[in-house]
């Protein structure tokens, strides 16, 4: 019962979080932890960048959009390790 507490709160947090960040004005994003980011990246809402990484990667439509924020990074942390992209 209290899993199922958690995760609904945090599901409500989480469409608070996009609300209120549809609403806000992102400075200084031509740079994040020293990597250069695309113009056309810096202009795209949440939404948007969320489709172009559910188009790249071939996944379905609103899928990667509706996974909790944890579950994303996990998922990009495993596409990195499988094709190796970065260091170390």
């Amino acid at each position: 019962m209290i899993q199922w507490i958690l995760k609904k709160l945090m599901h409500s947090m989480g469409v608070i979080y996009v609300i209120l960040d549809s609403f806000t004005k992102h400075e200084n994003t031509d740079e994040i932890l020293g990597i250069k980011i695309d113009d056309e990246f810096q202009t795209m809402s949440r939404r948007e960048l969320c489709s172009y990484i559910e188009l790249k990667f071939g996944i379905p439509q609103n899928s990667f959009w509706s996974l909790h924020s944890t579950q994303k990074i996990r998922l990009c942390c495993e596409i990195l390790r499988k094709n190796k992209v970065g260091g170390k």
